[in-house]
């Protein structure tokens, strides 16, 4: 019985995809980062509750809805065979996407109302991209729009700590950076999702023309940063500058594919660390 419920529990963490984590909680972080203006609002309870929601459970929800639904299409990747696993069928999975789904209504408790049009669309966007009656993920250009939904967790934890919504060009910048990320890693997925007729922004462009439509993006979600700070601006830059980097070295995707967790992570860090910056000044802490 051990040896099944540590399967069980290893299977539902691959699930989850650990690699992807902070795709959710990391704008948690940077929300409450910019969002605060002393030290002591920081580390506020609800913030830490809210960023343990996203960093887990929230990603469970996701993804379990996601592979429910995806199951056919996944039996022609080549991505479920190693780094991520295939929806056995059995009733583990939805009834996990059931119970996160209940816990993330705990989330409306713990926040502001400014916060729950962003907790509410994230909710819907991450059940109606992958299931049934929208599938947001087989209609092109509805599928990278909808992706804006990785940037709803930083936007509802900014209102939890300034109690009001983050600026529009930070918004606006934010939606644009995921359409780009997300439809950067829809490109590994083109062959397989021909195969099994499902239609992407990736499949419709093909991959040359995807790697230009996340650049272009990314290079609007720069000039959208720029309007709330030129230096935010200058640190996006980072990802047209790596999709020109990866066409012209000719690296292959699904190798380039598994370097945005890092990269993400670093300019995550170092919007993080700007934010905070402005709390507690770096001749404070290094004199």
């Amino acid at each position: 019985m051990y040896a099944d419920v540590t399967a069980r529990l290893r299977y539902l963490l691959k699930l989850s995809r650990p690699r992807f984590w902070l795709y959710l909680a990391g704008p948690v972080v940077v929300g409450v980062a910019f969002g605060a203006g002393t030290v002591s609002e920081l580390f506020a309870p609800a913030n830490v509750v809210l960023f343990a929601y996203f960093l887990v459970p929230a990603n469970l929800f996701l993804y379990g809805v996601n592979d429910v639904f995806d199951r056919d299409a996944d039996e022609r990747n080549p991505k479920k065979d190693a780094k991520e696993v295939r929806y056995d069928g059995g009733p583990l999975v939805p009834a996990v996407v059931v119970g996160a789904l209940l816990l993330g209504l705990g989330t409306f408790a713990i926040t502001p109302t400014a916060a729950w049009p962003f907790l509410a669309g994230f909710f819907v966007l991450g059940a109606e991209y992958s299931a049934p009656p929208f599938r947001f993920k087989t209609t092109p250009l509805l599928d990278s729009l909808s992706n804006g939904l990785y940037v709803l967790p930083g936007a509802a934890a900014f209102a939890l700590v300034a109690g009001a919504v983050p600026p529009a060009a930070a918004l606006v910048g934010a939606w644009l950076w995921a359409m780009g990320m997300h439809t950067f890693s829809a490109i590994p997925d083109i062959e397989p999702d021909r195969e099994a007729g499902i239609r992407t922004t990736a499949t419709v462009l093909g991959e040359r023309r995807t790697y230009a439509y996340c650049a272009a993006c990314w290079l609007a979600s720069a000039a959208a940063f720029a309007l709330v700070d030129v230096r935010i601006g200058l640190l996006l830059l980072a990802y047209p500058v790596v999709v020109f980097a990866i066409v012209r070295s000719g690296v292959a995707v699904d190798r380039a594919y598994w370097w945005y967790p890092a990269i993400n992570t670093v300019v995550g860090t170092v919007l993080t660390m700007g934010a905070l910056a402005r709390i507690v000044p770096p001749e404070a802490v290094f004199p």
